[in-house]
């Protein structure tokens, strides 16, 4: 994907939401004086406004944006403003209770919080629209306004409706897809338990149902509502466009966000932004950041992206919410602009007083600016101010891809499947290794070409169309090294079953099939134990969460079982091509697979070396962040890095 940077401040984006209208006016005077002192630059505002702009069915409030946007231009400080849709009004809730979003059970979700709509309300989206039409005809040539912030978080909390509007849209939907009655009986197996359908007027979300729920009715049902939450994106970019066609536009991504295909949403969007909230007290948090950080790089194309959230010190919505420990939040928040961001904003600007967020910190907390947290803010304002420079750079071509499929990710964790997997925790596996090493890594939406890396993985990409599996057997056949690990191509992308072993087109350039699985079985209620897997050879040691049978038709054993029932079997093989690439089957997840990623690695002739723990290198321009994320002093190459301390070189170039 090439997508054109659209972020026209030539600063560094530093700031967060602004809710000015939570508190007195007096407090906007010391706002505005603590901003400048804190050299924000971007203040996103109207976020969740939407009863202050239209407190009564069509009539508009707008004199007191007017005054927030007048004091922040005259500071200097420039405006993303929000579309205000992410929380309808109580007047608009109460004369359409229809908008209202419904569970699988059937209960609907009232409104006292947020998000209390659904995508396919005809009765929002109208109102979403108009208000978004006064917005840009009101501020579109403001001086100060900076891009268009839509909506909040889609579906952070509504993934899926099941109310009758929705069903109703799920019909058109599959119509849309499917073409006939009869298509859509062969992609569902609908032979199975007796479903089949004569007429699409007879299909429902798949609601609560005694059993197991149709496998393709569930995936179909999953894309329908990732499909509803982009609409309601486009319909306001495109009103945005026509309306201000000079202003650019964003919505803030949530990471790896499984109610939402980023790639499809992603090219609604003018630049990508992000919510992240890495946890303190977790301390594979780093590198799962990183990870993030990886994927909006990824989405964007290789552009720069923006920060649009994050907590200056703790959030309030975990079981403890440890605060960010003296220096964390910078590291954090280098991290993002080493790894492609050209700006660090965070939720929020002031710490609230009232209301559910509280206890959220805020850049500017409740004890005032004679803190360590604003202290922490003032200086990481002026930091970035010094990075001017980075704007509109990038970071080197990855010569390394992880394939990553909301397709897989939601048929892969259904029910009714071989075990209990997370997909996310088998991609971080690989990905965290090559963290590890060093190794800059970018995401591939399955089917795109694979040309430019010389090393792609897709592991747990259970459900791919034969275009996607015919793609990656391309890496092997043109000289890359293709790693492929477990559940991967075992389903079409309509959740069939690739018969004959699994793997599809990749069989001929990984040299094996899959006979069996056998994944390893949990505890007993008696307490009895579990045999543990281990294998020899290449990764040797302890294994876990899967084994299964693997037949070996002209590929290389680097690995085996030991023990147990798989004794003897391959775990990991290696097929060499006649054009210099190898196809790698790992069926297990071995505890030593550093060693297989370094192996991968060295054949693809890719330089790594592995780092001091919680440790990161990064480049981006002509600029290297060396990262500690961990609580000792570290030393890489010759310099040695502080606890929790981020260097930043323009010109040297450090041995790692």
């Amino acid at each position: 994907m090439t997508r054109t940077q659209r972020v026209p401040l030539d600063r560094m984006w530093y700031g967060g939401d602004y809710n000015p209208e939570q508190w007195p006016r007096e407090v906007w005077d010391e706002d505005i004086r603590l901003m400048q002192r804190a050299a924000v630059t971007v203040a996103t505002v109207a976020v969740f406004s939407w009863a202050k702009l239209e407190p009564e069915d069509g009539c508009f409030e707008f004199g007191w944006l007017d005054e927030v946007f007048e004091r922040l231009h005259a500071a200097g400080i420039r405006v993303d403003l929000a579309t205000a849709t992410a929380s309808p009004p109580s007047w608009l809730v109460r004369a359409h209770p229809e908008m209202l979003p419904v569970t699988a059970s059937g209960t609907r979700l009232e409104f006292g919080s947020r998000q209390h709509y659904h995508p396919n309300s005809a009765v929002y989206r109208r109102h979403a629209l108009r208000l978004v039409r006064a917005l840009a005809e009101r501020y579109g040539s403001h001086p100060a306004l900076e891009a268009w912030h839509i909506n909040n978080e889609l579906a952070c909390h509504v993934t899926h409706d099941y109310s009758p509007e929705s069903a109703a849209a799920f019909r058109a939907w599959l119509r849309d897809r499917h073409g006939d009655i009869e298509t859509l009986n062969a992609s569902w197996g609908t032979a199975f338990w007796s479903q089949e359908y004569s007429d699409f007027d007879q299909i429902e979300p798949p609601r609560d149902t005694p059993s197991f729920k149709n496998p393709g009715q569930q995936l179909d049902f999953d894309r329908f509502m990732s499909d509803a939450w982009r609409e309601c994106l486009r319909a306001e970019a495109e009103l945005l466009r026509e309306l201000t066609p000079d202003v650019p536009i964003t919505t803030n991504f949530m990471g790896f966000f499984k109610g939402g295909d980023y790639w499809s949403w992603a090219d609604e969007l003018d630049f990508i932004s992000d919510d992240e909230y890495p946890d303190p007290a977790d301390p594979i948090a780093p590198a799962y950041a990183a990870m993030t950080r990886d994927l909006m790089r990824s989405l964007s194309g290789g552009a720069p992206w923006i920060l649009m959230e994050q907590a200056p010190s703790a959030v309030n919505w975990r079981p403890r919410n440890a605060a960010k420990a003296a220096g964390w939040h910078r590291l954090l928040s280098l991290q993002s602009i080493a790894r492609g961001a050209d700006g660090i904003m965070q939720f929020q600007w002031r710490q609230s007083r009232i209301g559910a967020e509280k206890f959220h910190s805020g850049m500017l907390p409740h004890a005032g600016e004679d803190t360590r947290v604003f202290r922490e803010t003032v200086s990481l304002g002026a930091e970035l101010a010094g990075l001017r420079a980075l704007v509109g750079t990038r970071c080197p071509a990855a010569r390394v891809a992880i394939l990553f499929d909301w397709t897989s990710w939601w048929a892969l964790e259904q029910e009714s499947t071989p075990a209990s997997l997370s997909y996310l925790h088998i991609v971080f596996r690989w990905y965290h290794e090559l963290w590890r090493r060093g190794v800059l890594v970018e995401f591939a939406k399955p089917g795109q070409a694979l040309n430019d890396y010389d090393v792609v993985i897709a592991a747990g990409a259970v459900a791919l169309s034969a275009e996607a599996r015919t793609e990656l057997a391309r890496v092997v056949t043109r000289g890359g090294q293709l790693v492929v690990g477990y559940q991967t191509a075992v389903l079409d992308d309509s959740l069939g079953v690739l018969l004959g072993g699994y793997l599809g087109e990749l069989q001929s350039v990984l040299g094996v099939h899959v006979e069996e699985f056998m994944p390893p079985a949990e505890p007993s209620l008696s307490g009895g134990a579990v045999p543990s897997l281990e294998i020899s050879g290449l990764g040797a040691g302890a294994a876990s969460e899967w084994g299964e049978v693997v037949r070996v038709h002209d590929a290389e054993v680097l690995a085996s079982f030991v023990g147990g029932d798989l004794a003897g079997c391959p775990a990991i093989t290696r097929r060499t091509d006649a054009a210099g690439g190898a196809g790698w089957y790992v069926a297990t997840a071995p505890s030593a697979l550093g060693e297989i990623a370094s192996a991968v690695l060295e054949a693809a002739g890719i330089e790594h070396t592995l780092l001091p723990d919680q440790v990161e290198v990064v480049e981006r321009g002509d600029h290297r962040f060396i990262l500690n994320h961990s609580n000792v002093p570290v030393t890489v190459g010759e310099i040695e890095v502080a606890p929790r301390d981020v260097l930043i070189d323009s010109v040297l170039r450090v041995a790692v």
